[in-house]
């Protein structure tokens, strides 16, 4: 499934290590407030070559056991 979703990228060098969808948990929309305040949670605690970016972005998604969804490749356009 193909679908707009807000990640939060982590890169190591100039490699993404991880990618999460950020939803805001009271409507379940896709959410870049929610992304920022993770980047700036997450870069509080981090060595010198990692960086954190949000980005809106076309995703394929897949579907967990638990029904939850994750990325399963970004669609950079």
């Amino acid at each position: 499934m193909i679908e707009t979703v807000v990640a939060l990228l982590m890169f190591v060098g100039a490699e993404i290590k991880e990618h999460r969808i950020q939803v805001d948990p009271d409507t379940g929309k896709p959410s870049m407030s929610v992304c920022l305040k993770g980047k700036r949670t997450a870069s509080r605690n981090i060595s010198e070559n990692i960086e954190f970016k949000c980005i809106k972005s076309k995703a394929q998604l897949e579907k967990n056991i638990d029904g939850s969804f994750s990325i399963k490749a970004l669609i950079l356009e």
